[in-house]
């Protein structure tokens, strides 16, 4: 399964709800299973579910696992709610994804991707081709 063309699928679904900013980025983390409400930490502690199994991820952000989806969208949620700064140092210092590792590179993509969101310089209707463009194996 590309799991990547199917997180930009659920990504351009989520933009049609009209949700705020965060809303949009915290919803995302259910894609990761990470829900909304006070028990997201321990859904984001635990690594949350993959309910995108499968790969399609850009070589420099491949680990070579079924989990890239959930990675991303659960990293997205993480960052919506603590702020990209905690973010980076959970991923490193207790996750051990160093920034020259496929995983550590897909969390900064995350966190790049959540600052545009939160920020708007990257519309919702624009997040799936953003997605596309910079993560997925094959732009489609």
């Amino acid at each position: 399964m590309d799991a990547c063309a199917a997180l930009a699928d659920s990504i351009a679904r989520l933009a049609d709800h009209g949700y705020s900013n965060r809303r949009f980025l915290t919803e995302l983390g259910r894609i990761a299973g990470v829900r909304r409400g006070p028990l997201w930490v321990f859904d984001a502690a635990s690594g949350g579910r993959n309910r995108l199994s499968g790969r399609g991820f850009r070589r420099l952000v491949d680990d070579q696992t079924d989990g890239q989806a959930r990675h991303f969208a659960g990293t997205v949620a993480v960052t919506a709610r603590i702020g990209g700064r905690l973010t980076r140092w959970l991923t490193v210092a207790v996750l051990r994804d160093g920034p020259d590792t496929a995983d550590g590179r897909l969390s900064e993509e995350a966190i790049e991707f959540a600052r545009a969101i939160r920020s708007g310089e990257l519309e919702q209707s624009e997040a799936s081709g953003w997605v596309r463009r910079r993560l997925c194996h094959a732009a489609a």
